[in-house]
């Protein structure tokens, strides 16, 4: 595949110093005096970046701003660093583009709809950590989608994110040239995530691929658009086609998340939940309690994973501190 121009699936030595950093393939951020992230309202001359997010390991991005905001509430109970209730401002504030939130180690960012809003994110999201200098970064997409074949409410975490004729890679028109990028996504995260559910046994949690599409009705096979020109047959023969190839579910931004994911070296995943099974309709008839107890599933799952690799990291953190003491303790 090739990765496209000025790009390269290595890591650029001069721009990371590790495999843990955040890094960029881009030689004029070097020569600009400043870097202005227009959609966040943010900027390297009018903001102490480092000092606003070098602390961030965990980042969780989702369409809507409520969904990012209700996230960050139930992250600060989940971790005990605030109350839940409390008024968490919103950092991109200045724009209505996206809306950003921040809790001790966790970002929690909006994207929009579709693969044009969460890459035009992606990319100042990207920059943003790579200017604050920070590492160790692991993110997520959280949202719902049409389920395959699954009763709805699973959650589908993502093992490979395939385009509409189920292979695995994004196709971007860069310079006139139709560039194809890959979108694996990082399996141990996934198999991680998958031993959560089983921790929690709240809900059922199957890994299977997700088929990203540019469009929610014509894109996806539904029946119900403005415009139809297949019967219900051919839609049921692609469904079960799409099935069979391995798809699960069916959303709008997995492919740019995975394929920006892995040039910039995060550590990523995707988490969406069914909210129908699309061989069985087209249109939600779930009540609006039952569908928003759906939504809060990839947020319980993610927060599972995060408070438990904050555990991790603090007991490595502690048994490092007790073999230094024990090291420099005075013999006797």
């Amino acid at each position: 595949m090739a990765p496209g121009p000025g790009f390269s699936d290595e890591k650029n030595e001069t721009l990371c110093e590790s495999e843990s950093t955040v890094y960029v393939h881009n030689p004029h951020l070097d020569g600009m005096k400043d870097d202005v992230l227009y959609h966040f309202n943010l900027g390297t001359s009018t903001h102490n970046l480092p000092a606003m997010f070098g602390d961030v390991k965990f980042v969780c991005v989702g369409g809507s701003p409520w969904r990012m905001k209700s996230f960050i509430e139930y992250i600060a109970g989940e971790l005990s660093l605030e109350d839940p209730k409390a008024e968490y401002p919103n950092i991109c504030a200045g724009t209505d583009r996206y809306a950003m939130y921040k809790i001790g180690p966790v970002l929690s960012v909006s994207h929009g709809m579709g693969i044009p809003s969460i890459a035009i994110m992606l990319h100042e999201l990207i920059k943003l950590l790579y200017h604050a200098r920070c590492t160790d970064v692991t993110i997520f997409r959280i949202g719902t989608s049409g389920g395959l074949g699954l009763e709805p409410g699973t959650v589908v975490v993502t093992k490979q994110s395939v385009d509409a004729t189920f292979l695995p890679r994004l196709e971007q028109v860069i310079l006139g040239n139709t560039v194809v990028r890959s979108t694996d996504l990082d399996q141990g995260l996934a198999e991680e995530l998958l031993q959560c559910s089983k921790d929690l046994g709240q809900f059922e949690t199957v890994i299977g691929n997700t088929m990203c599409t540019m469009d929610f009705y014509e894109g996806q096979a539904r029946l119900d658009g403005a415009f139809c020109s297949y019967t219900e047959k051919d839609k049921q023969d692609y469904l079960t086609k799409a099935y069979e190839s391995g798809v699960r579910n069916i959303e709008m931004e997995s492919s740019v998340f995975a394929a920006m994911c892995k040039l910039s070296g995060l550590k990523a995943a995707v988490v969406c939940v069914t909210l129908l099974d699309r061989q069985k309709g087209d249109q939600l008839i779930s009540s609006h309690e039952v569908l928003h107890s759906y939504q809060q599933r990839p947020q319980i799952l993610v927060g599972h994973l995060i408070k438990k690799m904050l555990q991790t990291s603090a007991s490595a953190s502690a048994s490092v501190l007790d073999k230094k003491t024990l090291l420099q303790a005075p013999t006797t």
